[in-house]
């Protein structure tokens, strides 16, 4: 696999960030997470780090270098992160959960599946077009009608995320065969709701993802203003070999079968870790690629 990568998280006009991305990946499978933890709930940014926590921890056991089923690997750890959050909450005594958002998409044998519940999107873009995007679970994005007795409600509310007493509904897409210079673009609701389908499809189209998503974020910053949410994207550009860039690319084609790397901080599954800052982040990221290489040197 070789795809050139960017992510980035701005707190805007809020009181804390609790939105959550990273990503991680094998010699032969990848990994993409975004979480949006939930306002009007207690600790979102935790719910957020669990579900993160959780998923890219099972994805280590089971990518072997790959997995053996995409689609039920995203099902089940889906599933497994909502249990998590309500374990957490249950241990704590807990009168509300924590909740969040989270859409996850895995990369392997040239196809991309996919996986969301909630308002966090992932788009697909190829050829200067939107191929794709995922469809909110609120009754607007949705056109259903809210149920009987609630028909006053805010239609743009969203009717499922992890972390709620009900089980979670969610959408699988995939696979869907990727060509080179496909882009896929994971977002928290920070940036669509500023920024036109339109304008994140024409972004992706004329810039390198490391370009297009800053633009794309500061963008949502500025239409939004002091009131701004949390604007989150983890954006990958699929095989680029003739501008293939080693400071933004991830390249596995020459590490063992027993690499695993991850953006994700470590740490028990049912634990908690500080919060990431994008020192941090590239901190970690150098780190990765300083493990391939010596991967790497150590194979040939």
């Amino acid at each position: 696999m070789k795809f050139s990568v960017f992510q980035i998280s701005r707190r805007g006009g809020r009181e804390k960030n609790e939105d959550r991305m990273g990503y991680c990946y094998t010699r032969e499978s990848s990994l993409f997470l975004l979480a949006d933890g939930m306002g009007g709930h207690p600790e979102g940014e935790v719910a957020a780090q669990l579900a993160l926590q959780t998923i890219s921890s099972l994805f280590q056991r089971q990518a072997k270098p790959v997995l053996r089923d995409v689609q039920e690997f995203l099902s089940s750890a889906l599933l497994a992160a909502h249990h998590q959050i309500l374990r957490y909450a249950s241990e704590r005594g807990m009168l509300d959960s924590p909740r969040t958002t989270l859409v996850a998409a895995v990369l392997q044998n040239g196809t991309a599946t996919w996986i969301h519940c909630g308002d966090s999107r992932l788009y697909m873009v190829r050829d200067g077009e939107m191929l794709t995007r995922t469809r909110d679970h609120s009754y607007l994005e949705l056109r259903n009608a809210p149920p009987p007795g609630m028909d006053r409600v805010n239609r743009n509310i969203l009717f499922t995320c992890l972390g709620s007493p009900s089980k979670p509904i969610y959408d699988i897409t995939g696979p869907v065969y990727l060509e080179q210079g496909d882009r896929l673009l994971l977002c928290s609701d920070g940036l669509w709701g500023m920024v036109s389908d339109e304008e994140i499809a024409r972004q992706l189209s004329l810039q390198a993802v490391s370009h297009a998503v800053p633009d794309l974020v500061e963008e949502a910053l500025r239409k939004a203003g002091e009131s701004s949410d949390n604007v989150t994207v983890v954006a990958l550009e699929w095989e680029v070999p003739d501008e293939f860039d080693s400071t933004q690319g991830v390249s596995t084609d020459s590490i063992s079968d027993d690499v695993f790397a991850s953006t994700i901080q470590a740490g028990p599954v049912d634990g908690l870790v500080d919060d990431l800052d994008d020192a941090a982040i590239e901190r970690s990221i150098a780190e990765i690629n300083e493990a391939i290489r010596r991967s790497a040197a150590r194979k040939a």
